[in-house]
């Protein structure tokens, strides 16, 4: 049975549970969870995959997932949906508006809002769940692996699973899938060979002075000063150390010095964020944003060295060449012309330590959430940036269809480009 021919066997059950993957969208919408809160999140997609027959294990790092259906012999194919929300909150005015709130790891109370679209996938993968348990037995042949992840916007989720022994867990895949909605029309849908989406480190950096009053600076040395030169000087890695074709962000996301408009205070705190795609590139950002800023500290007379500590890194996505290209067929075969190419990403995400553990290949694709005619009308207008919000975006809601339909889709015709009864 050829890969396009599976996939209209089991898709022929996606009228019957549209209403319900549907609703849970919806639900899971109104009730985001945090990093590692997850349990509400876990426990529906542990009772949709029981429901169907898969072997569930809860519970791995916390609040992750798995269920595991095998079929015979043939090969063993993982796809994984991440599950957490953001402390955003929400301004999409949708009747499944979330109200929540909850505390962080810092013990601080937040609105809670899936501004990133870990709803959609939860959803669609519960779909494609049960599409596949239902489908006929001479479908498909092998081992699906659904995995459902907590705390990926924290970049600790996948880690977590590892180190609660992910791997001893679960048969060991041929390959991992996943998906992301992005703000490009419902209905899209985007593969990417190599490079797919950056790596990032976010650092934070405490420059030392001598605090002093306002009105006497030369008694002190201002570190408000010596952020706001850092500050210049580090948009310089990029448009100055970096070639012109080598992708790069540097972004001073956050400023804290001081407690009035007279007192020079003692120190200031800089929040760094840095995207790359190649690691060579990484290591050279990385070194100029060390020496510039322990030069501007220099420069300045700080009394003490900066300390300049790494708080958290994300691998960069590079999808296997061989993977994408057994994905992208069978994509073609079924989307059409709704088979894009999609572009070089700068956000980032911890999918690659799963496959990397597992020492297998992984490809990762994209899907539209945006209402096609918004989308089409922001072209037209050339105000995309304004009139059609981004992932983490307080605005962020993916339209319900097509979106959640062509994940369904999306997630089944790549499993089966692998497990397709042949």
């Amino acid at each position: 049975m050829s890969v396009e021919a599976a996939a209209r066997t089991v898709l022929s059950g996606l009228d019957g549970i549209r209403s319900e993957v549907e609703e849970l969208y919806r639900d899971l919408h109104a009730h985001p969870e945090l990093g590692f809160q997850e349990h509400r999140t876990a426990k529906k997609a542990a009772e949709a995959l029981r429901s169907c027959g898969y072997a569930v294990t809860e519970g791995i790092g916390g609040t992750g997932v798995t269920g595991v259906l095998t079929r015979g012999t043939g090969p063993t194919v993982l796809l994984r949906a991440d599950m957490d929300a953001l402390p955003v909150r929400e301004a999409t005015g949708l009747p499944y508006a979330s109200a929540a709130t909850a505390r962080d790891a810092d013990g601080h109370d937040r609105p809670v809002m899936h501004a990133c679209g870990h709803d959609v996938h939860v959803a669609c993968m519960t779909g494609f769940a049960r599409l596949m348990a239902a489908a006929p037995r001479d479908t498909w042949r092998g081992t699906l692996i659904v995995l459902f992840q907590p705390s990926e916007e924290n970049g600790d989720g996948a880690r977590a699973m590892l180190d609660d022994g992910l791997t001893r867990k679960v048969p060991r895949p041929d390959v991992v899938l996943a998906q992301h909605v992005l703000p490009y029309p419902a209905g899209y849908v985007g593969t990417r060979p190599g490079s797919f989406l950056s790596a990032a480190d976010n650092l934070r950096v405490t420059l030392h002075g001598r605090g002093a009053h306002g009105s006497a600076p030369q008694t002190g040395v201002d570190p408000v000063v010596m952020a706001a030169m850092c500050v210049v000087r580090l948009q310089t890695v990029v448009s100055r150390e970096t070639g012109a074709t080598t992708p790069a962000v540097v972004t001073v996301g956050s400023i804290q010095a001081g407690t009035g408009p007279n007192i020079i205070p003692d120190h200031a705190v800089l929040q760094l964020n840095v995207r790359t795609y190649d690691e060579d590139v990484r290591r050279r950002v990385l070194a100029a944003i060390e020496r510039i800023v322990r030069a501007e500290a220099q420069a300045s007379g700080a009394p003490r060295e900066p300390e300049i500590e790494h708080l958290r890194s994300f691998p960069p996505t590079v999808n296997d060449e061989g993977a994408t290209e057994t994905v992208t067929r069978a994509f073609a075969g079924h989307f059409g012309d709704a088979l894009h190419t999609v572009e070089l990403q700068t956000a980032s995400e911890d999918l690659s330590e799963i496959p990397d553990a597992f020492g297998v290949p992984y490809t990762y694709w994209g899907i539209g959430g945006t209402p096609p005619e918004t989308y089409a009308e922001a072209t037209r207008r050339g105000t995309l940036s304004e009139d059609v919000p981004s992932n983490h975006s307080p605005r962020f809601a993916p339209v319900p269809q097509p979106t959640l339909d062509t994940g369904v889709r999306a997630l089944t015709v790549g499993a089966l480009a692998w497990l397709a009864a042949e």
